[in-house]
C-alpha cells in the first residue's frame, strides 16, 4: 500500500481514511523533517536559558510556577506522560487510535511544537508497523487536548504500556518495538507535553462520522424511496422545480436522489392516474428530502470546521521559529470540534427517527394499503416485522439520548486551572454510537421495505429499489413467508448498509446519487 506522507500541511480526509481504516503506512516528509529541526533549537536554546519556560523548565498546569533544574527536566517529561496516562474502561477501537496518532504527528510536523526529529519519527514508525497503543474510554475532558488518550500513545513511544501489534496481539510495548525494530525514545525538553497537547482523538473520530454519515445519509434514500414506493405513495412532491422554492442544496440533492431511485417503478406508476384518492402522503414520505437533505447540510458544515482543525498546529505552548519564541496559548480547546460533533449526534438521530416512521407504516393496517398487518404471512399466526420495529425504536429511543449535547457540560479539573473544558471526546464517543444506530435504523427499514414491495406483486418495483432488493435475497435474506429467526436477517441487512453495498446496488443501476 502507499504510504501516507505527513508534511507541514494538513493530511487530508483521504488520508486519514486509508492510515485509520486501511492501514497504509506513513513516512515523514522532508520539509516536515526540517520544520521540526527549526523548531527544536528554539526549545534547546530557550532551555538552556535562565529563564522559566513553560512546558521546558517549568511544571504543568495548576503546577506551572515550579521552575524545573536541568537535571530533572527528563524526568519531568517522563513523569507527565506516566502521570497522564490514566484512562479506565474498555479498549478504543484501532481506526480511532491510528487516526489519533496521525493527527498528533500532523500537528508535530508543522514545526510548531518543538520535538526532535526522532520522535517524530517513531510515531511514524509505530504507524507504518501497525503497533497501536492500547487507549482506553475515559480519560480525556477535551480540554488541554485529549489528554490521557494521547498519553497513552505517547507511553509507548518510551517503550512503555501496552500496545496492539500488526496482528492484533496484545503485547508490552517495548517487545512490539524490538520486535519491528524500532527503539523508543527518552523523552527531552518539551516533548512529553508536546505528545499530548492536541484535539486529535476528537477530530479522528469525526472525520470517520463524517465520511460514514455522508454513505448513510444516501442509503438513507434508498430506504426513504423503497418505502415511498411500497407504501403507495407519490414521487411528485421530490420535482425539482418544487425543490427549488426553498433552495438548501442538502434538500435539492436528496430530493433529485428520490426522483432517480423512483424512475422506472411499476408500483407507482400503477396508482398515478384519475382513479388514485390520496391527496398527500404523511410527513415521513413526503418530507424526506427536508429531513435527509438538513442533515446532509449539517454533515458538510462540520466537513468545514473538521478542514480548518485539519490545518491547525494545536499545542502548548506552541514554537514561532520566526520569531524564536514559545508562547502559551488556548488554541486546545476543543470547543469548535465538540460543537459539531454533538450537532452531528442531533442528526443521526432525527434521521433514524423519520427512518423508523416510515417503517412504522408498514405494519399498520389502517396506514399501509393494502398490505397484510405486520407484513405477516398468517397475521395472529406470525407476527412478520412485529418486533422488527421494536428493535428499530429502541435503537432511536437511545439515539435520542445520544443526542443530548456534551458540549454544553463542563467539569471543573486541574484545581480550578482547567476550569471550563469542552468535553470534545465524549461528543465522539457518543456519536459513534450514534452512527452505527442510524445503520441500524435504515438497515431494518430497508429489510421492510424490501419485504411490502415482493407483497406488492405482481406489480414490479424500480430498477433501482428492485436491485436493492435482489441484493438481500442474494445475501441470505429471504422474501415473505412464515416467521422465522429474524435476528440474523437484521444483521446481514446491517452489514449491508454499513459496508455501503446497498447504496452501491441502487448506484450501480442509475449512477452515482448525490
Amino acid at each position: 500500500m502507499e504510504s501516507v506522507v505527513v508534511g507541514t500541511g494538513p493530511v487530508t480526509f483521504e488520508e486519514l481514511l486509508a492510515v485509520a481504516r486501511d492501514g497504509a503506512p506513513v513516512v515523514l516528509g522532508e520539509d516536515a523533517r526540517a520544520a521540526v529541526v527549526r523548531a527544536r533549537e528554539v526549545v534547546e536554546e530557550l532551555a538552556a536559558g535562565e529563564r522559566p519556560t513553560y512546558g521546558v523548565s517549568t511544571g504543568f498546569g495548576a503546577l506551572a510556577t515550579r521552575h524545573i533544574p536541568t537535571e530533572l527536566r527528563a524526568q519531568l517529561q517522563r513523569s507527565l506522560v506516566r502521570s497522564h496516562a490514566a484512562g479506565s474502561g474498555p479498549e478504543v477501537e484501532r481506526e480511532v487510535v491510528r487516526a489519533l496518532m496521525l493527527l498528533r504527528l500532523s500537528t508535530l510536523a508543522t514545526g510548531h511544537t518543538g520535538v526532535r526529529p526522532e520522535t517524530a519519527e517513531l510515531l511514524a514508525g509505530l504507524l507504518a508497523h501497525g503497533i497501536t497503543p492500547v487507549v482506553r474510554e475515559y480519560g480525556s475532558l477535551g480540554c488541554s487536548g485529549d489528554l490521557a488518550p494521547l498519553a497513552h500513545c505517547a507511553l509507548a513511544l518510551m517503550g512503555e504500556g501496552e500496545v496492539r501489534d500488526a496482528e492484533g496481539t496484545l503485547r508490552p510495548a517495548a517487545d512490539a518495538l524490538a520486535a519491528a525494530g524500532l527503539v523508543p525514545v527518552e523523552l527531552a525538553a518539551k516533548e512529553g507535553l508536546a505528545l499530548i497537547n492536541g484535539t486529535d482523538g476528537m477530530l479522528g473520530m469525526l472525520v470517520l462520522a463524517i465520511e460514514d454519515l455522508r454513505m448513510l445519509l444516501r442509503t438513507a434514500d434508498v430506504a426513504a424511496a423503497m418505502s415511498v414506493e411500497a407504501q403507495l405513495g407519490t414521487d411528485r412532491v421530490f420535482a425539482p422545480e418544487l425543490q427549488a422554492l426553498r433552495p438548501h442544496p442538502g434538500q435539492a440533492a436528496s430530493a433529485a436522489n428520490l426522483v432517480a431511485l423512483l424512475d422506472g417503478s411499476g408500483v407507482v406508476a400503477s396508482h398515478r392516474g384519475p382513479d388514485c384518492n390520496r391527496v398527500q402522503d404523511a410527513y415521513s414520505l413526503r418530507c424526506s428530502p427536508q429531513v435527509h437533505g438538513a442533515a446532509r447540510d449539517t454533515v458538510e458544515h462540520a466537513a468545514t470546521v473538521a478542514g480548518r482543525e485539519l490545518a491547525a498546529a494545536v499545542d502548548n505552548p506552541v514554537v514561532l521559529p520566526a520569531e524564536g519564541r514559545l508562547e502559551s496559548n488556548g488554541n486546545f480547546h476543543g470547543a469548535p470540534v465538540a460543537y459539531v460533533l454533538d450537532f452531528l449526534a442531533i442528526v443521526a438521530a432525527d434521521v433514524a427517527s423519520i427512518s423508523e416512521r416510515r417503517t412504522d407504516r408498514f405494519l399498520d393496517k389502517a396506514r399501509n394499503h393494502g398490505l397484510p398487518p405486520f407484513l405477516a404471512d398468517d397475521p395472529g399466526v406470525d407476527s412478520g416485522h412485529m418486533i422488527a420495529q421494536y428493535t428499530q425504536a429502541a435503537v432511536v429511543s437511545e439515539m435520542k439520548r445520544l443526542a443530548v449535547p456534551a458540549s454544553v457540560d463542563s467539569i471543573p479539573s486541574s484545581a480550578m486551572q482547567e476550569d471550563h473544558v469542552s468535553m470534545g471526546w465524549s461528543a465522539a464517543r457518543k456519536l459513534r454510537r450514534a452512527v452505527d444506530g442510524l445503520t441500524r435504523v435504515v438497515a431494518i427499514e430497508v429489510l421492510t421495505a424490501a419485504r411490502a414491495l415482493d407483497l406488492r406483486a405482481p406489480l414490479e418495483p424500480s430498477p433501482a429499489t428492485g436491485a436493492v432488493v435482489a441484493l438481500l435475497r442474494s445475501s441470505g435474506v429471504a422474501g415473505p413467508g412464515p416467521d422465522r429467526y429474524l435476528s440474523p436477517e437484521i444483521e446481514a441487512a446491517v452489514g449491508l448498509v454499513a459496508s455501503g453495498a446497498v447504496l452501491s446496488a441502487a448506484e450501480s443501476v442509475i449512477g452515482a446519487l448525490r
